[in-house]
């Protein structure tokens, strides 16, 4: 199977402010069963401590479905809480799943990760030149309006305070 980069991008989520992917679309990438690779990955638990690898809670996987709005609730669809794989992680898998399609796919995979790291890194400078724009910005427009109000004043002709204004005039008084 290929799969696109940016469908591989879109199976990464942010969960416990790390990135991760499901083990059933991790499954779907390599060509196996989720349950196969879960095997795999049981089978050599040593390889994936808790920052690689971690099960979902109750709450996590519930509101995780209701993102997906395609497994059941009840009977039908996944219903155990699934292993979600961090970076490290997903490296990883590819010791314990060592088929040709594992491999490219883990490349890939990392690539993405890598990249997404990149844009994370380049996020905070992006925010200060935005700030800095906007500072500017608002201190140009300050400028220009008050400089347009001094031209209205001297424009403008002087109207006496007497004239009857146009619009609605209520006549009650407070």
């Amino acid at each position: 199977m290929n799969f696109s980069v940016e469908k591989i991008e879109a199976m990464i989520y942010t969960i416990r402010n790390h990135r991760v992917m499901l083990d059933s679309d991790l499954a779907k990438l390599y060509g196996v069963e989720t349950k196969r690779l879960n095997e795999q990955v049981r089978r050599n638990l040593e390889r994936f401590p808790e920052d690689f690898m971690f099960q979902l809670t109750t709450e996590e996987f519930y509101f995780l479905k209701s993102q997906f709005a395609t497994s059941k609730l009840g009977s039908g669809g996944k219903q155990k809480k699934p292993l979600v794989f961090t970076e490290n992680g997903v490296a990883m898998l590819s010791g314990v799943l060592n088929s040709k399609q594992a491999i490219q796919v883990n490349i890939t995979i990392m690539r993405i990760f890598t990249k997404l790291r990149s844009f994370l890194a380049i996020g905070p400078s992006l925010k200060e030149e935005v700030g800095k724009l906007k500072l500017n910005t608002n201190q140009l427009f300050k400028i220009v309006f008050e400089r347009l109000d001094t031209l209205e004043e001297q424009i403008t002709p002087k109207l006496p305070a007497t004239r009857k204004k146009i619009g609605f005039q209520s006549d009650f008084k407070d």
